[in-house]
This record gives structure tokens, C-alpha cells and sequence, in this order.
């Protein structure tokens, strides 16, 4: 089955019905999306001359045009490569030419820098780079094509994880993989239908792109920001302008609609659901969410390897434990997916019993191919079936799952694992606080200590005492960072992620700028 099905039955259903909307414009009904995807099809496979299983690389903000491609390269059974445009040049050519794309299509301020860097890439020189305008002008006058038949093992994204550790690899999904996707989403999150606009605030190469599968499918609208304006604008003029809004959010981006003045007041009789993830949301962050907004959200986990599908917390838990009801529910990532089995498993790959912790692993159709040109990496990730995701986590006796961190990010200190989320989640409960990351640092006598980085609500800085006195007051002395330092801002990738290996490198680099407060035995020495 090919993906772009979708949008066919879609038209058919109803072709007046709005697909897409720039701002306050309406860009494309379904029968004119119809049109202009066919016509793309058409424009790839004879004027561009890609064949099936061909890669094209879509650069570039979230526009019209970039639905229209990446629907368009679907029914040409053509392999999508979505990228962020935020990455640098540099980093893009490495992906085109790590892919093999023999198309780039990308915002118009984007071509000169990558058509340079790409020439300076060996496996990149050969990509054709144009931009969106020429597509439109180009595909306008090309025959239209019926859909490409595809297999379910049929690639259709090929998408490249966010390098937080090294070089992205690319994961190969399906459209099986996708299909699944979004049966599990309309099965354990939502029934989206014709009434929803779905607001791509996040990047459609990343999580909003999947969201966007479910959103066509059900004929729903798809609300694409102004360029033109600011993040923040864009997301309080969606809450103005529409109702019945989904949107899917990272935490980064919960944030900044909480700090909208007018996220309340627009929010209560805009906003359907909010459903957030693609990182940790801190539990102080959406109890502030639900009490400001109400019970509007729900939270996947999952990851490139397993598009948006691990685990899922319901709406209806946030709001209960959000109430007081299980309130130990509202600080887990949920239950799994109905199309999905989760383990949790020893470095053997046992199971392990029920509270104690592991590393997350799950089976199921939505499970990548693998990594794409990597065997190596395919086999390190993928052993018996069973996709080991690199996140450690526990169970309770209900099948709820508990995130602890990335496996990478456990700090041993004197031969004891401590989990930084927790104590993160402590230091977020400071009202000053506005975002918190801890790392490890290399302690000459334990091995490793707690370094905590804090990022304030307003200038300045929260003196230690205050944290210390929250910690002591919640978790165990040994648990506690031995020195905080106060940034503007913490170092994040393009999707929004907090690099903690730049922090590590940070503490490990002489001279580096920042405010520091180091405990020593329940002092403070100020440095």
C-alpha cells in the first residue's frame, strides 16, 4: 500500500473539503491537492526522470509546497528524505550524499550555501538543488500520474536521526511502518475526522510530518504558520483563527506556548489536543500545562526508529492524575501502544522484574527497516526482533512505564547510577526555574559528580541554597548536584533537544563563560 492512497480517498470523500491553509489564506481544497500532488508525480518521474526507489531531500520551512512534495514524491514511489532546514549546510550535504539523493528542493535563501557545500562533498557533487518556486512553475504544466503501487516493505522515509551522539544515520521506514503509525494513533491517542485542523507549528520533516499521514487521511485541515512571522505568533494566531485544534508539540514548545500571554484565553475553546513528546516533559511542566489550559493533552513516546509509537499516556490519565487520582501516572510515559509488545530488558536482553529498571526495547510493525547503508549500526539497534531504543525505564505493576534517561546519561558516582531526570525533576519544582539539564562530571575520587545546569525564568541567578534546600528535601544526599551552573540558554539541536554531550564538554573545556556555585559539604563557594 502506498501512502499517498490517503489523500486520493480523501478528495474522493469530499474535494470541496479545506486541505491546506497558509496563515488565514486557504492554499488547496482536496481535489486542487489531488491535482497538484499528481502533477508532481508526474514532474519527478518524467522531467526529473527518478525512478522508483529514488531518494528526494526536502529542505526548507513548513509551506504549502512542502506537503505538496512530499505527497507528490510519494505517489511517484519515490523515497523522501526530509531534513531539517535549521542543520547546517554542511551537515545537509552530508546527508544528501550519505542518502544518495539525486534531488534537493529547498527554500530559495538555502540554495547558494548548499549547492557550495554540497561541491565541496565528494558523495553530494551530483545532487540537482532547486528551489520550491520552480517546482510549482515546472510541475504546473506536467502530465498528472496515478499512484505508484508500493509493497509494505517499500521504502518511504528515509529519516536521519538528529545526531546527538556522532553522525545522524538514517532510518528506513515504510509505508508500512507509516500505516501503522497511524493506526495505532487513531486507535490509542485520536480519531481525527474532517472538523480537526491540525497545526504544524514543529518541522513537518520531524514529528509533525507523521502527524501530518493522520491528518490526511481522516480529510482534516492542515494549518501551515506564516512564514512571515515570529514562533510564538505563529502559534497564538492559530489559537485565535481556528478551533478544534491537534497539534503535536515538543516540551520546548509547550513552553513557549505557556509563556503567550494569550495561550489561556485562546486555548479553552480553541484547542482539541495538544500531544506532546519527542523529549522529557518535566512534571512540573505539564501540571502547569493542565492547570493553566485544562485537560487538553496527551503524550507519546517514541522515536525515529519507531515513529511516535512506544508508549502512550492518554488524555484521560493526565487529566485524572492531573485531579489528584494516581498522581505518580502523570511523571510516566504511559502504557504501550495496542501494534507494539515492550520490554524491558537486562544487558543480556532478559526481562527484568516488574519496578526494576532497564533499557526500553519493543517489537512491532512500526519498527524501522534498519539503518540505511549501516549494517553495523542495524545490528547493534535490532537483536532478536527487538529494537533496543537506548532509553532506560522501569515498569509498574499497572503497565505503566517510567523513563529514567538515556542509558548514555546515567552518572555513576562511587559506583552507584544516578538517573538525571530525577534530578532534574526536583530542580524544575524551584518557581525561578525555567529549564534544567544534569550532567556527570569527573569527580577524582567518586568518579563521576552531579553538575546541574540551570537556565532562569528571569536574569540573574538562584542563589544555591535554595536548590540545595530542595533537594535535601526530596532526594537523597548522594543524588544532590555538587555544583550548579547558570546559562542564558541551554544548548539545543535542531529539533529542540538539550545536548548534553555539549554540556559535558563544556565542564571538561577551560575558560568556558558561565556563573558557577560549587557545594562543598553543604557550603557554598562561589566561584
Amino acid at each position: 500500500m502506498n501512502v499517498a492512497m490517503w489523500l486520493s480517498r480523501s478528495a474522493r470523500r469530499d474535494p470541496d473539503a479545506i486541505a491546506i491553509r497558509a496563515g488565514a489564506s486557504v492554499s488547496a481544497t482536496y481535489a486542487q491537492l489531488e491535482l497538484t500532488v499528481d502533477r508532481v508525480a508526474g514532474w519527478l518521474r518524467s522531467r526529473c526522470t527518478l525512478e522508483a526507489g529514488d531518494r528526494v531531500a526536502l529542505v526548507g520551512r513548513n509551506r504549502p509546497e512542502y506537503i505538496e512534495l512530499l505527497f507528490g514524491v510519494w505517489r511517484a514511489g519515490v523515497i523522501a528524505v526530509p531534513i531539517n532546514f535549521r542543520l547546517h549546510a554542511v551537515e545537509i550535504a552530508y546527508i544528501l550524499g550519505h542518502s544518495g539523493a539525486r534531488l534537493c528542493v529547498c527554500d530559495t535563501e538555502l540554495v547558494d550555501g548548499l549547492v557550495s557545500s554540497a561541491t565541496a562533498d565528494e558523495k553530494a557533487r551530483d545532487v540537482r538543488i532547486i528551489d520550491w518556486d520552480r517546482i510549482r512553475a515546472e510541475a504546473a504544466v506536467s502530465d498528472r500520474l496515478a499512484n505508484c503501487g508500493r509493497t509494505k516493505d517499500d521504502l518511504a522515509w528515509l529519516f536521519y536521526t538528529s545526531g546527538t551522539t556522532g553522525r545522524p544515520k538514517g532510518v528506513m521506514l515504510s509505508h508500512e511502518n507509516l500505516r501503522q503509525m497511524v493506526l495505532n494513533f487513531t486507535a490509542d491517542v485520536m480519531q481525527p475526522c474532517r472538523d480537526h485542523a491540525f497545526a504544524h507549528v514543529g518541522p513537518l520533516s520531524h514529528g509533525s510530518g507523521m502527524y501530518l499521514l493522520a491528518s490526511i487521511a481522516a480529510g482534516a485541515c492542515n494549518l501551515v504558520p506564516d512564514p512571515q512571522d515570529s514562533h510564538s505568533r505563529d502559534m497564538a494566531a492559530m489559537l485565535a483563527d481556528h478551533r478544534h485544534i491537534v497539534s503535536f508539540l515538543a516540551p520546548t514548545m509547550v513552553r513557549r506556548l505557556l509563556d503567550d500571554p494569550d495561550c489561556e484565553r485562546f486555548a479553552a475553546q480553541n484547542i482539541d489536543l495538544v500531544v506532546y513528546g519527542g523529549g522529557p516533559m518535566l512534571l512540573a511542566g505539564i501540571e502547569e500545562a493542565v492547570s493553566r489550559i485544562g485537560p487538553r493533552f496527551a503524550q507519546i513516546y517514541g522515536q525515529g526508529e519507531s515513529p511516535m509509537t512506544i508508549t502512550r499516556l492518554q488524555r484521560e490519565d493526565i487529566a485524572r492524575s492531573a485531579r489528584g487520582v494516581d498522581p505518580q501516572v502523570l511523571a510516566s510515559a504511559g502504557q504501550p501502544f495496542t501494534g507494539v509488545e515492550v520490554r524491558i530488558l537486562d544487558e543480556r536482553g532478559r526481562s527484568v522484574p516488574e519496578g526494576e529498571i532497564g533499557e526500553v526495547a519493543v517489537r512491532g510493525p512500526t519498527v524501522m527497516r534498519g539503518y540505511w547503508r549501516n549494517d553495523e549500526a542495524t545490528a547493534r539497534q535490532i537483536r532478536d526482533g527487538w529494537l533496543w531504543t537506548g532509553d532506560l525505564g522501569s515498569f509498574d505493576d499497572r503497565g505503566y512505564l517510567t523513563l529514567r534517561d538515556r542509558s548514555k546519561d546515567v552518572i555513576i558516582s562511587g559506583g552507584i547510577n544516578i538517573y538525571p531526570r530525577e534530578v532534574e525533576e526536583v530542580l524544575a519544582q524551584h518557581p525561578e526555574v525555567a529549564e534544567v539539564a544534569v550532567v556527570g562530571s569527573v569527580d577524582p575520587d567518586w568518579g563521576e559528580r552531579v553538575v546541574a545546569f540551570i537556565v532562569t525564568r528571569a536574569a540573574g541567578r538562584v542563589p544555591s541554597e535554595q536548590l540545595e534546600e530542595l533537594c535535601r528535601s526530596r532526594i537523597a544526599s548522594f543524588k544532590r548536584p555538587r555544583e550548579y551552573r547558570f546559562l542564558t540558554e541551554l544548548p539545543k539541536n535542531a529539533y529542540g533537544k538539550v545536548l548534553k554531550r555539549e554540556l559535558r564538554a563544556q565542564l571538561a573545556t577551560p575558560g568556558t563563560r558561565f556563573e558557577r556555585q560549587v557545594m562543598r559539604a553543604g557550603c557554598r563557594e562561589d566561584l
